[in-house]
């Protein structure tokens, strides 16, 4: 974890000390997983990730559908701007 830049401060001159010196130790006693938890944790996480990576079934009529029904959207709302459709001004 990298340290917070102290020139980016937004305090008065006054308070800036205590509020480094809370920053310090904050960082110091930073609680910690134990590092057998860590590894668990990570495992874990790989497995589940490495079951669902594949891909969905359909994927191309899935994007060829989003892809339709974005442009569709797109004229209507081109149609709306030019006084025409169903989102015209009046």
């Amino acid at each position: 974890m990298s340290r917070f830049d102290e020139n980016e401060l937004d305090a008065e001159p006054d308070e800036r000390e205590p509020l480094l010196v809370l920053a310090d130790r904050l960082e110091r006693e930073r609680p910690v997983c134990a590092p057998g938890f860590r590894g668990e944790l990570r495992r874990s996480l790989l497995d589940r990730l490495g079951a669902g990576a594949s891909r969905p079934e359909r994927l191309k009529a899935l994007v060829f559908a989003y892809a339709a029904s974005g442009l569709t959207m797109l004229a209507v709302a081109a149609l709306g701007v030019g006084g025409i459709g169903p989102l015209a001004a009046g």
